[in-house]
């Protein structure tokens, strides 16, 4: 035997003594308790892994409906926006129409102007409720120009109405057009 090897002999003997076992036999268990702690450790990384695309997908869903539900209460803004021109032209026939004598005239077009409100009420849509003397608010109301005010108490009030506002749902979609005194 040489002598390289009679040394490691003699090492193992002594580290066999020390630990009442043999060295293969230790070299195994830690191979496997490194290999059980390392399976441990993976398993946790994909739960980890797991959870967090599992709280991902969560948020996806909530996000997409809520924007399928904004988008449902928006889709006919498009529609009912291009027929607001047309209600403020039925509103200034209207007073046009109440001037004339005939009656039925007067009911038949009172009918479908009512019609036509409604309708558009049914969709969502609330008039912004704005009147001569009110305060004027620049976040609330678009000022088309200022006059000087025809009375003291109308000064940074509105003197009169230009264009009517109007809501969908909780959104403006048109701001009341407004003269201001000054």
């Amino acid at each position: 035997m040489s002598k390289k090897n009679k040394n490691t002999e003699d090492v193992k003997d002594q580290v066999e003594e020390v630990l009442d076992t043999p060295v293969e036999e230790a070299e195994s268990k830690t191979e496997e308790v490194d290999a059980e702690t390392q399976l441990k450790e993976e398993l946790e990384k994909e739960k980890d892994k797991f959870l967090r695309l599992f709280a991902e997908f969560e948020n996806y869903k909530k996000r997409t409906s809520k924007e399928r539900i904004e988008l449902f209460k928006t889709a006919s803004q498009d529609v009912i926006q291009s027929m607001l021109p047309v209600l403020d032209d039925f509103d200034r026939g209207m007073k046009e129409i109440e001037k004339s004598e005939d009656k039925d005239l007067i009911k038949g077009v009172e009918l479908i102007h009512n019609k036509l409100k409604e309708t558009l009420k049914s969709k969502g849509l609330s008039e912004v409720e704005v009147a001569a003397g009110d305060a004027f608010n620049a976040d609330d109301h678009e000022a088309i120009t200022q006059i000087p005010a025809p009375s003291e108490d109308l000064k940074g009030k509105i003197v009169d109405v230009i264009e009517k506002g109007y809501k969908l749902g909780d959104k403006v979609i048109r701001f009341p057009k407004v003269v201001t005194g000054q």
